[in-house]
């Protein structure tokens, strides 16, 4: 490859090289997978389904479940509404969950489907739930339909009864469930009462324990997203990622919110603690302190290995700009960071990041790929 790789690089305004990102969809569904007893439901062709479904399978190792509408050439023609009545039966009649999650894909949304319209008029069984959101494929990136789908829940299902449940409602940003899991470890050794959405840990990795579970027991409960609009306050871990459903949820049922960068590192993740001090106004356990200390004494004896040494970083915004503030941290310089997600918001982030800690000579680059890195 590297032989074909041009001696200069010329700006490419569509053409991308081994993106950093995939489509609306993905993130989409990874977002409703975080909602206990949901089906994720595809308003497309099965192809699309099929191979949103293996992506999130392939990385997370555990099944991805999913429902499609299935268009064919009269659906793309005339639309998909009789697809999407019949799907939302047939979901109910074989697969019983307590919810479907609509997400739209590149083919419905350039024909204009009307899914506010189709999901009225679909018949729902009592006590179950439709819920939806757009998801054009040819905008934004899987971290854009992520946070759509999450402002789709809290647009169908968040209320607010006037009386305040005393809870924080936590946006985790576009992370895996192990990250999720410990999230929800910290809350609970500060003491802070919480409602998580969404939450893919105890579903993307349930036990192995020898029998199939179409529904795992993890995942966010309906009666918890309803009761999001209660919540004291809500906080958004990821600014370029939860702010936007957090945001959703301060105008429609008057939470206020706060944004913070992922916990990755001292700086953020000390910023993630104090947060939920003053939240709860519990001090911070010995546990936490003691698990400070092991980081920075870390830091410490591998700091003759990693000063100035330079390193390039890719995937997504939050993720990256989190792996930049721990590698600055650890006294190392990165020399390149990418994300493929588009959006001004990086690029100003990553400079603050860089001037903050007096660095220069360093890229960052939004709507990129990793050809960049070549």
């Amino acid at each position: 490859m590297l032989e074909l790789t041009p001696k200069k690089l010329s700006d490419r305004s569509t053409l991308r090289i081994n993106p950093i990102k995939t489509c609306q969809p993905v993130g989409a569904m990874y977002a409703a997978l975080g909602v206990h007893q949901c089906m994720p439901h595809s308003h497309g062709s099965q192809g699309c389904c099929s191979f949103h479904r293996m992506f999130l399978t392939r990385h997370f190792k555990d099944p991805a479940i999913a429902s499609s509408s299935s268009f064919t050439e009269g659906a793309s023609v005339f639309g998909g509404g009789s697809n999407l009545k019949t799907a939302i039966k047939n979901i109910f009649d074989i697969y019983d969950p307590e919810i479907i999650a609509v997400h739209t894909t590149c083919l419905s949304e350039t024909i204009g489907d009307d899914l506010s319209g189709y999901i009225q008029d679909a018949k729902v069984p009592e006590g179950k739930l439709v819920v939806h959101t757009n998801t054009p494929s040819y905008v934004g990136s899987h971290i854009t339909g992520y946070y759509n789908m999450i402002s789709g829940f809290i647009k169908y299902l968040s209320e607010s009864t006037g009386e305040k449940n005393g809870k924080l409602a936590l946006f985790p940003g576009f992370v895996n469930p192990g990250d999720m899991r410990e999230m929800k470890r910290l809350m609970k050794l500060m003491g802070t009462e919480f409602i998580m959405l969404p939450d893919t840990s105890g579903v993307l990795d349930a036990p192995m324990t020898g029998n199939y579970t179409m529904y795992p027991k993890g995942g966010t409960t309906i009666a918890d997203i309803r009761d999001l609009g209660n919540c004291e306050l809500s906080l958004g871990l990821g600014e370029l990622t939860s702010e936007f459903a957090a945001d959703t949820l301060e105008k429609k049922c008057k939470v206020p919110y706060k944004t913070l960068p992922l916990p990755i590192g001292v700086e953020n993740t000390d910023a993630f603690i104090m947060a939920l001090n003053q939240f709860s106004k519990n001090e911070v356990p010995y546990e936490i302190e003691e698990e400070r200390g092991q980081l920075m004494d870390i830091l410490l004896d591998s700091h003759q290995y990693t000063h100035n040494k330079t390193v390039a970083i890719f995937g997504d915004p939050d993720t990256v700009l989190g792996m930049a503030q721990i590698v600055l941290e650890m006294g190392m310089i990165p020399k390149y960071m990418v994300t493929g997600t588009p959006g001004a918001a990086f690029d100003r982030k990553a400079a603050a990041l860089l001037e903050k800690f007096g660095v220069e000579g360093c890229t960052a680059k939004q709507a990129g790929d990793l050809f960049e890195l070549h």
